[in-house]
């Protein structure tokens, strides 16, 4: 598709989304005035990790530089003072995602130790053998590997809902795995690969209906569109932190209180405890008994200024804005000869996962590298999406709402330039 032929679909597909002053929130992340081999950095890896706003790079640093202490322990100042920030970012996330008590919602280190948590401290003890765990064929790995590990150590079986052509579920073959035997659902809310929003509410209802709790993997949902865990009615809802504007190094579990309350810890040392003596401990009361030892204080912190950051943007404009910029570049993309769109679900965030011919997506990634433009390449942590597609690999562009069309411009342009080269 030649420049004029973009610049009038941009103006078609793209201007009329006019919900906020791109270039103004641009200004509010530093890594973006970066040049990488000479050239302004165009990134388009926010699906493997999002950048940060000065906001939450500031609330990191303050903490350091005069709120430094562990939190929960100490009578002083700077303790007392750190263990209310830290708390204050556990309210945030409760109303966040709806949470129905702080009791609900559990610090971790991110989405995979979130589901790990729950294999362990639920599933250890309520999974027998002959017992059922589904999943889809979109998982991330750390939405498999947990399942499968429990299941070698329970007996219970691992069943998986297919995907069609388009990456879209089969509910109908879903319904046909639901039985009395199904003890969970563990779930991506939306494929990092594909971008594919699955129809969540609809599948957690199906599940309740043989009361089989429902694990959902928000992980790529939370940056992009607003998440009501109550309204869901999911009994486990897992993301992280730095795929949200937030540091690395921390996530949220959310679950359900009697769930929570029923669940073993998995970790054991300080602050998860009431009482110790060498014949018995008694654990602590919720959160706490998930959460042993000294946490990732600074992250959940930066975690509550990333919030902060988005509800001051708000969901509406996000999503608005996302929703342009990707149908805007899945039609440019579509007029390069030889490009493939792999993941064409009727319902998609801001991902675009393509191959191009027989150009190994290695390749394409190393050369669009040298123009300034970052992708991610590989199978993503989603080898099973890989094999129903039959492929090794693909190229993919995730965008956030700091992305801009110019930037999807300045991609396509660099795929031409790998065309030129392998021709």
């Amino acid at each position: 598709m030649e420049v004029a032929e973009r610049k009038t679909l941009a103006e078609d597909i793209f201007c009329p989304i006019d919900v906020f002053d791109v270039e103004e929130i641009r200004e509010d992340f530093p890594i973006l005035r970066k040049r990488v081999h000479g050239k302004r950095l165009v990134y388009l890896d926010n699906a493997a990790t999002s950048q940060k706003p000065q906001s939450v790079i500031d609330t990191i640093s303050t903490y350091y530089t005069g709120e430094n202490a562990n939190i929960h322990r100490g009578v002083h100042y700077l303790s007392q003072l750190a263990t209310q920030r830290y708390e204050e970012t556990r309210t945030k996330v409760k109303d966040f995602i709806n949470a129905g008590s702080e009791k609900e919602i559990i610090f971790t280190s991110g989405t995979t130790e979130a589901i790990n948590l729950v294999a362990h401290g639920y599933g250890r003890l309520n999974f027998r053998e002959g017992d059922e765990i589904i999943v889809s064929n979109l998982e991330h790995h750390s939405n498999i590997v947990p399942w499968q590990l429990l299941c070698e150590q329970t007996g219970a079986k691992l069943r998986v809902i297919p995907i069609d052509d388009n990456g879209d579920i089969i509910l109908d073959e879903y319904k046909k795995l639901l039985n009395e035997k199904t003890k969970l659902v563990a779930i991506v809310h939306i494929s990092n690969s594909l971008g594919t929003i699955n129809p969540v509410k609809e599948i957690i209802t199906l599940a309740h209906e043989y009361s089989a709790p429902v694990l959902i993997d928000g992980a790529q949902a939370v940056p992009h569109s607003k998440v009501d865990v109550q309204e869901l009615d999911c009994d486990f809802y897992c993301f992280s932190g730095h795929k949200m504007f937030g540091p690395t190094g921390v996530g949220i579990l959310y679950g359900k209180e009697d769930l929570l309350e029923d669940m073993a810890p998995f970790l054991g040392g300080g602050d998860m405890i009431k009482t110790v003596t060498f014949e018995k401990t008694t654990y602590s009361d919720l959160p706490s008994k998930l959460e042993a030892g000294t946490p990732n204080i600074a992250g959940v912190i930066g975690l509550g200024a990333a919030i902060d950051y988005i509800n001051k943007i708000g969901y509406n404009k996000i999503s608005a804005y996302e929703e342009g910029l990707l149908n805007y570049a899945q039609k440019v993309l579509q007029g390069v000869d030889g490009l493939r769109i792999i993941g064409t679900a009727h319902h998609k965030a801001a991902v675009i996962s393509f191959v191009i011919g027989d150009i190994h997506p290695h390749d394409i990634g190393t050369i669009l590298d040298q123009n300034g433009i970052a992708i991610r390449t590989g199978h993503h942590c989603t080898q099973p999406v890989m094999e129903r597609f039959n492929l090794p690999a693909t190229s993919r562009a995730s965008f956030a709402f700091y992305n801009t069309k110019e930037e999807v411009d300045q991609l396509v342009d660099g795929i031409y330039g790998v065309l030129r080269l392998f021709k």
